[in-house]
Protein backbone atom coordinates (compact mmCIF):
# COMPACT_ATOMS: atom_id res chain seq x y z
CA UNK A 1 0.00 0.00 0.00
CA UNK A 2 1.09 3.46 -0.94
CA UNK A 3 1.03 6.96 1.17
CA UNK A 4 -1.34 9.19 -0.66
CA UNK A 5 -1.43 12.69 -0.20
CA UNK A 6 -5.06 12.12 1.77
CA UNK A 7 -2.40 10.26 4.08
CA UNK A 8 0.55 12.65 4.26
CA UNK A 9 -1.78 15.65 4.70
CA UNK A 10 -3.74 13.90 7.92
CA UNK A 11 -0.10 13.41 8.96
CA UNK A 12 1.08 17.20 8.35
CA UNK A 13 -1.98 18.37 10.25
CA UNK A 14 -1.87 15.87 13.23
CA UNK A 15 2.10 16.94 13.82
CA UNK A 16 1.15 20.80 13.61
CA UNK A 17 0.32 22.05 17.34
CA UNK A 18 -2.12 24.76 17.54
CA UNK A 19 -0.65 27.71 19.38
CA UNK A 20 -2.89 27.93 22.42
CA UNK A 21 -2.19 31.75 23.31
CA UNK A 22 -3.10 32.91 20.59
CA UNK A 23 -6.02 31.12 20.60
CA UNK A 24 -7.29 32.35 24.04
CA UNK A 25 -7.01 35.88 23.77
CA UNK A 26 -9.59 36.16 20.70
CA UNK A 27 -10.94 39.93 22.23
CA UNK A 28 -7.65 41.68 21.97
CA UNK A 29 -7.56 40.81 18.07
CA UNK A 30 -5.00 37.83 18.90
CA UNK A 31 -7.44 35.43 17.56
CA UNK A 32 -6.89 36.92 14.00
CA UNK A 33 -3.54 36.08 14.25
CA UNK A 34 -3.75 32.64 14.81
CA UNK A 35 -6.31 32.69 12.11
CA UNK A 36 -3.98 34.10 9.87
CA UNK A 37 -0.93 31.50 10.93
CA UNK A 38 -3.45 28.82 10.36
CA UNK A 39 -4.24 29.89 6.71
CA UNK A 40 -0.37 30.22 6.06
CA UNK A 41 0.34 27.31 7.18
CA UNK A 42 -2.67 25.50 4.99
CA UNK A 43 -1.72 27.09 1.72
CA UNK A 44 2.03 25.98 2.57
CA UNK A 45 0.63 22.50 3.29
CA UNK A 46 -1.09 22.55 -0.16
CA UNK A 47 1.66 23.55 -1.89
CA UNK A 48 3.81 20.88 -0.37
CA UNK A 49 1.41 18.55 -1.01
CA UNK A 50 1.69 19.43 -4.66
CA UNK A 51 5.89 18.78 -4.60
CA UNK A 52 5.17 15.64 -2.84
CA UNK A 53 2.13 14.62 -4.92
CA UNK A 54 1.35 16.72 -7.85
CA UNK A 55 -2.36 16.15 -9.06
CA UNK A 56 -2.12 13.96 -12.18
CA UNK A 57 -4.37 13.37 -15.15
CA UNK A 58 -6.83 9.84 -14.29
CA UNK A 59 -6.61 8.82 -17.54
CA UNK A 60 -2.92 9.26 -18.89
CA UNK A 61 -1.18 9.43 -15.71
CA UNK A 62 0.57 12.79 -16.56
CA UNK A 63 0.89 15.87 -14.21
CA UNK A 64 -1.86 18.38 -14.43
CA UNK A 65 -0.46 21.72 -15.57
CA UNK A 66 -3.85 23.26 -14.86
CA UNK A 67 -4.42 22.13 -11.15
CA UNK A 68 -8.37 23.89 -11.59
CA UNK A 69 -8.63 20.78 -13.89
CA UNK A 70 -9.25 17.12 -13.01
CA UNK A 71 -8.27 15.55 -16.20
CA UNK A 72 -6.11 16.34 -19.04
CA UNK A 73 -7.88 18.20 -21.99
CA UNK A 74 -6.89 15.86 -24.58
CA UNK A 75 -7.66 12.71 -22.67
CA UNK A 76 -11.34 13.68 -21.86
CA UNK A 77 -12.52 11.18 -24.52
CA UNK A 78 -10.52 8.19 -22.97
CA UNK A 79 -13.58 7.15 -20.60
CA UNK A 80 -16.16 6.27 -22.38
CA UNK A 81 -19.66 6.81 -21.43
CA UNK A 82 -22.54 5.06 -21.11
CA UNK A 83 -24.74 5.63 -24.40
CA UNK A 84 -27.78 7.08 -24.32
CA UNK A 85 -29.64 3.98 -24.47
CA UNK A 86 -29.10 2.03 -21.25
CA UNK A 87 -31.26 -0.67 -18.96
CA UNK A 88 -34.26 1.32 -17.50
CA UNK A 89 -33.36 -0.90 -14.29
CA UNK A 90 -29.81 -1.26 -13.73
CA UNK A 91 -28.30 1.21 -16.38
CA UNK A 92 -26.16 -1.14 -18.65
CA UNK A 93 -25.96 -0.58 -22.26
CA UNK A 94 -28.55 -1.81 -24.43
CA UNK A 95 -30.07 -1.89 -27.96
CA UNK A 96 -31.93 0.98 -29.38
CA UNK A 97 -34.52 -1.23 -29.36
CA UNK A 98 -34.25 -2.64 -25.78
CA UNK A 99 -35.83 -1.50 -22.85
CA UNK A 100 -34.03 -3.83 -20.25
CA UNK A 101 -30.98 -6.00 -20.24
CA UNK A 102 -31.28 -9.46 -20.75
CA UNK A 103 -30.27 -9.67 -17.09
CA UNK A 104 -32.73 -7.93 -15.79
CA UNK A 105 -35.42 -9.18 -18.54
CA UNK A 106 -34.79 -12.54 -16.53
CA UNK A 107 -34.58 -11.22 -12.72
CA UNK A 108 -36.37 -10.06 -10.15
CA UNK A 109 -34.21 -6.68 -8.79
CA UNK A 110 -34.32 -5.84 -4.89
CA UNK A 111 -33.14 -2.13 -6.07
CA UNK A 112 -35.41 0.34 -7.96
CA UNK A 113 -33.56 1.83 -10.22
CA UNK A 114 -29.65 2.20 -10.64
CA UNK A 115 -26.94 4.30 -13.57
CA UNK A 116 -23.35 3.53 -14.12
CA UNK A 117 -21.14 6.34 -16.12
CA UNK A 118 -18.40 4.59 -17.72
CA UNK A 119 -18.10 1.37 -19.96
CA UNK A 120 -15.51 -0.48 -18.14
CA UNK A 121 -12.90 -0.82 -20.78
CA UNK A 122 -9.11 -1.26 -20.28
CA UNK A 123 -8.47 2.75 -19.78
CA UNK A 124 -10.20 2.57 -17.36
CA UNK A 125 -9.71 -0.81 -15.69
CA UNK A 126 -6.06 0.80 -15.56
CA UNK A 127 -7.18 3.97 -13.94
CA UNK A 128 -9.02 2.63 -11.42
CA UNK A 129 -6.16 0.15 -10.65
CA UNK A 130 -3.74 3.23 -9.74
CA UNK A 131 -6.80 4.84 -7.83
CA UNK A 132 -7.58 1.24 -5.71
CA UNK A 133 -3.78 0.06 -4.69
CA UNK A 134 -1.18 2.74 -5.61
CA UNK A 135 -2.17 5.79 -3.55
CA UNK A 136 -3.32 8.03 -6.68
CA UNK A 137 -7.04 9.00 -4.13
CA UNK A 138 -7.33 12.49 -6.47
CA UNK A 139 -8.71 10.54 -9.44
CA UNK A 140 -11.89 10.49 -6.74
CA UNK A 141 -12.38 14.12 -7.33
CA UNK A 142 -12.78 13.44 -11.71
CA UNK A 143 -14.77 10.53 -10.89
CA UNK A 144 -17.44 12.25 -8.16
CA UNK A 145 -18.01 15.24 -10.84
CA UNK A 146 -18.25 12.69 -13.34
CA UNK A 147 -20.69 10.63 -11.81
CA UNK A 148 -22.75 14.04 -10.58
CA UNK A 149 -22.36 15.55 -14.26
CA UNK A 150 -24.12 12.54 -16.21
CA UNK A 151 -26.35 10.87 -13.74
CA UNK A 152 -27.05 13.91 -10.89
CA UNK A 153 -30.30 14.75 -12.61
CA UNK A 154 -31.35 11.22 -11.68
CA UNK A 155 -30.12 11.02 -8.23
CA UNK A 156 -31.75 14.06 -7.62
CA UNK A 157 -35.17 12.79 -9.30
CA UNK A 158 -34.72 10.00 -6.87
CA UNK A 159 -34.58 11.74 -4.12
CA UNK A 160 -32.80 9.75 -1.67
CA UNK A 161 -32.09 10.77 1.95
CA UNK A 162 -28.87 9.37 2.56
CA UNK A 163 -26.15 7.80 0.33
CA UNK A 164 -24.60 4.46 1.50
CA UNK A 165 -21.69 3.09 0.14
CA UNK A 166 -20.78 -0.19 -0.75
CA UNK A 167 -18.51 -1.16 2.71
CA UNK A 168 -15.31 -3.18 2.83
CA UNK A 169 -14.43 -5.80 4.60
CA UNK A 170 -12.06 -4.52 7.69
CA UNK A 171 -9.52 -6.49 6.89
CA UNK A 172 -9.19 -5.95 3.10
CA UNK A 173 -9.90 -1.96 4.23
CA UNK A 174 -6.96 -2.19 6.05
CA UNK A 175 -4.94 -3.61 3.61
CA UNK A 176 -6.32 -0.98 1.37
CA UNK A 177 -5.80 2.00 3.24
CA UNK A 178 -9.42 3.37 2.20
CA UNK A 179 -12.81 2.23 0.60
CA UNK A 180 -13.15 3.64 -2.78
CA UNK A 181 -16.97 3.21 -2.64
CA UNK A 182 -16.73 5.80 0.25
CA UNK A 183 -14.42 8.03 -0.90
CA UNK A 184 -16.43 8.47 -3.63
CA UNK A 185 -19.62 8.36 -1.79
CA UNK A 186 -18.06 11.73 0.60
CA UNK A 187 -17.36 13.63 -2.94
CA UNK A 188 -20.70 13.36 -4.65
CA UNK A 189 -22.71 13.69 -1.24
CA UNK A 190 -20.60 16.84 -0.79
CA UNK A 191 -21.66 18.37 -4.18
CA UNK A 192 -24.93 17.11 -4.29
CA UNK A 193 -25.78 18.20 -0.31
CA UNK A 194 -26.55 14.59 0.38
CA UNK A 195 -25.79 13.35 3.82
CA UNK A 196 -23.73 10.20 3.57
CA UNK A 197 -23.77 7.21 6.14
CA UNK A 198 -20.31 4.86 6.06
CA UNK A 199 -21.14 3.18 9.46
CA UNK A 200 -24.98 1.78 8.53
CA UNK A 201 -23.94 -1.33 6.69
CA UNK A 202 -21.15 -3.28 7.25
CA UNK A 203 -18.86 -6.34 6.04
CA UNK A 204 -19.60 -9.35 8.56
CA UNK A 205 -17.09 -11.83 6.71
CA UNK A 206 -14.88 -11.64 3.89
CA UNK A 207 -15.92 -13.31 0.64
CA UNK A 208 -13.88 -14.39 -2.36
CA UNK A 209 -13.08 -11.72 -5.28
CA UNK A 210 -16.09 -11.58 -7.49
CA UNK A 211 -13.50 -11.51 -11.10
CA UNK A 212 -13.57 -15.17 -11.66
CA UNK A 213 -17.09 -16.14 -10.68
CA UNK A 214 -20.16 -16.42 -12.29
CA UNK A 215 -23.46 -14.50 -11.69
CA UNK A 216 -24.47 -17.27 -9.73
CA UNK A 217 -21.56 -18.30 -7.81
CA UNK A 218 -21.23 -14.42 -7.34
CA UNK A 219 -24.38 -14.24 -5.58
CA UNK A 220 -23.89 -17.25 -3.22
CA UNK A 221 -20.32 -15.42 -1.95
CA UNK A 222 -22.29 -12.49 -1.15
CA UNK A 223 -25.11 -14.08 0.70
CA UNK A 224 -25.90 -12.67 4.28
CA UNK A 225 -22.24 -11.05 3.83
CA UNK A 226 -23.93 -7.63 5.16
CA UNK A 227 -25.36 -6.20 7.95
CA UNK A 228 -26.97 -3.42 9.08
CA UNK A 229 -25.20 -1.61 12.02
CA UNK A 230 -27.74 1.08 12.21
CA UNK A 231 -31.73 1.93 11.51
CA UNK A 232 -32.72 2.86 7.69
CA UNK A 233 -36.28 2.10 8.67
CA UNK A 234 -38.65 4.32 5.57
CA UNK A 235 -35.54 5.64 4.09
CA UNK A 236 -34.76 6.23 0.41
CA UNK A 237 -31.19 5.04 0.05
CA UNK A 238 -28.58 5.32 -2.86
CA UNK A 239 -25.87 3.01 -2.17
CA UNK A 240 -22.12 4.02 -4.30
CA UNK A 241 -19.74 1.60 -6.02
CA UNK A 242 -17.27 1.94 -8.28
CA UNK A 243 -18.38 -1.29 -10.66
CA UNK A 244 -21.53 -2.65 -11.82
CA UNK A 245 -21.28 -6.01 -13.36
CA UNK A 246 -23.81 -8.80 -12.62
CA UNK A 247 -25.54 -6.59 -9.81
CA UNK A 248 -24.59 -9.33 -6.97
CA UNK A 249 -22.99 -6.58 -4.79
CA UNK A 250 -25.95 -3.96 -4.97
CA UNK A 251 -28.54 -6.49 -5.07
CA UNK A 252 -27.42 -8.22 -1.87
CA UNK A 253 -26.64 -4.31 -0.37
CA UNK A 254 -30.80 -3.62 -1.33
CA UNK A 255 -31.93 -7.26 0.07
CA UNK A 256 -29.76 -6.40 3.21
CA UNK A 257 -31.41 -2.36 3.48
CA UNK A 258 -35.13 -3.26 3.18
CA UNK A 259 -34.87 -6.44 5.37
CA UNK A 260 -34.26 -3.42 7.68
CA UNK A 261 -36.82 -1.24 6.28
CA UNK A 262 -35.19 1.11 4.00
CA UNK A 263 -38.32 2.30 1.71
CA UNK A 264 -36.18 2.14 -1.92
CA UNK A 265 -32.97 1.39 -2.63
CA UNK A 266 -31.14 3.13 -5.82
CA UNK A 267 -27.48 3.07 -6.81
CA UNK A 268 -24.78 4.57 -9.15
CA UNK A 269 -21.59 3.07 -9.74
CA UNK A 270 -18.46 4.88 -11.66
CA UNK A 271 -18.31 1.96 -14.26
CA UNK A 272 -20.40 -0.68 -15.62
CA UNK A 273 -19.57 -3.86 -18.04
CA UNK A 274 -17.39 -7.44 -17.54
CA UNK A 275 -14.20 -7.70 -15.19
Amino acid sequence: MRSSREDTARWISAFRKPNKSLQKNSITGKESISSGRKAFFEKMKEKCLDVLYPPRCPACGGILEDKQRSICPQCESIFHPVSEYYCMKCGKPVNETEEYCSECRHRERKFIRGRSVFLYNAQMKNSLLRYKYYGSREYGKYYAESMCRYVGRDIKSWRPDVIIPVPLHRRKKRMRGFNQAADLAERIGKILGIPVAEDVIYKSRETRSQKKLDAEERKKNLRNAFQAAGPVTGLRILVVDDVYTTGSTVEAMAECLLENGAKAVFFVTLCTGNI
